[in-house]
């Protein structure tokens, strides 16, 4: 049950000076029909009002028989169906963020279980942050690193904007629901770990020239969890129970990673800043949204292809031997081609064309896409300012 709880904390008893009050791990089921524990722990913690948030879809793919499960006890439970836009898709933006809360205060609700994937997930922490309640997470696909974070990627305004909130005080992850994903999904939960590539070394190069903080234990802890994506990809691509657990636990790990550091250094660098980048793009323009881990996928090559050329063409100014270390840190990122081959075998998109993201969209992300995080120092950010 907890296996990946205790790795997590015995991994911060070799963080120097961590502070273990800044962390409250809870309980972290990932099992076949791990659903069945939501209402023991629900019961065990004396809870008596909850809300399950969902969309339509997460709903009748567990939502329903979750709020079945929930009755059989003496909890009262209201759902939230976070109803979707104009062009049909649920987003964390102020539409929804009004829904639940007025919903969550309404109800005087004491917890929120978040049933979906990333997006439900982000409405949901914030919202019961907002209120000063906890959050529960019941992940329907291994589609993102997300689940277990205390950022809130939110569209504010039309802007993509991160706010730090609160991790989940529970973690209920049935293997039985997630098997069962679309092949999309899965492929996107693969393309979100595949990015670890390139925001690892940009963690790392804004350690060695814009003086940011780094660990080496939670970036070890990052890249194990990538390695064995990579290393199993077969089995996630036949989206077997063990591929699926394997997936899902990595990233678990991943987040955890995020929460240990107390922000998304480990996971969220260049490749992330130019998927923000094209999301806002569709939204000004009303197109329909894509999954966030296709596009961090597709964007990692196309800054692997972009940092092995300035690896041989261009580096900040530096002392020899930093400038030969940072060459050394790019070499570790696996070509483009390579990085669109592993894309490929989970059935996931490979390019930006398959995106719908145009030539010109993506010439303009990468002179752009850095001012979304000027609080991150990577190479790309480095480039383009030297270029101004």
């Amino acid at each position: 049950m907890n296996d990946l709880r205790t790795k997590v904390l015995e991994a911060a008893t070799r963080i120097e000076g961590f502070d273990f009050g800044s962390i409250d791990i809870g309980p972290v089921y990932v099992e076949s029909g791990a659903i069945a524990h939501v209402a023991p722990y629900l019961q065990g913690n004396k809870y008596s009002r909850i809300i399950i948030a969902a969309d339509a879809n997460t709903y009748a793919i567990v939502g329903e028989t979750l709020e079945a499960l929930i009755l059989e006890t003496s909890i009262s439970v209201k759902v939230t169906l976070i109803q979707p836009d104009l062009q049909g898709d649920v987003k964390a933006d102020e539409a929804a963020l009004v829904q639940l809360i007025l919903d969550l205060k309404t109800y005087s609700a004491e917890a929120v279980i978040a049933v979906g994937s990333g997006t439900m997930h982000d409405i949901a922490r914030f919202s019961a942050y907002t209120l000063s309640i906890p959050f529960i997470s019941v992940p329907t696909a291994p589609s993102v690193d997300g689940f277990n974070s205390k950022g809130a990627p939110l569209i504010l305004h039309g802007e993509k904007k991160t706010i730090q909130t609160i991790g989940p005080s529970a973690i209920f992850a049935d293997l039985d629901i997630l098997s069962q994903a679309p092949i999309e999904m899965v492929a996107a939960g693969f393309g979100d770990m595949l990015g670890k590539y390139t925001s690892l070394f940009d963690w790392k190069f804004g350690s060695l020239t814009g003086g940011e903080t780094y660990s080496p234990v939670v970036a070890e802890m990052t890249r194990n969890a990538l390695r064995r994506c990579v290393e199993n990809i077969d089995l996630i691509a036949s989206r077997s129970a063990e591929g699926i657990r394997l997936l899902i636990e990595a990233l678990l790990e991943s987040g955890y990673a995020m929460l240990l550091f107390g922000h998304s250094h480990p996971a969220s660098g260049a490749e992330h800043h130019l998927s923000h980048y094209w999301e806002m793009e569709f939204i000004k323009l009303g197109k329909r949204q894509i999954l966030h881990g296709a596009k961090v996928g597709v964007a990692c090559a196309e800054i692997s292809t972009l940092y092995h050329r300035l690896a041989d063409e261009w580096l900040p100014s530096a002392e020899p031997i930093q400038l030969e270390l940072i060459r050394k840190e790019i070499r570790e990122i696996p070509e483009a081609h390579e990085i669109r081959r592993l894309l490929s075998i989970v059935g996931g998109p490979t390019t930006p064309d398959e995106l719908g993201v145009d030539e010109q969209l993506l010439v303009r992300s990468l002179s752009e896409a850095h001012y979304i995080r000027l609080n991150r120092y990577t190479l790309l950010r480095s480039y383009n300012e030297t270029k101004l």
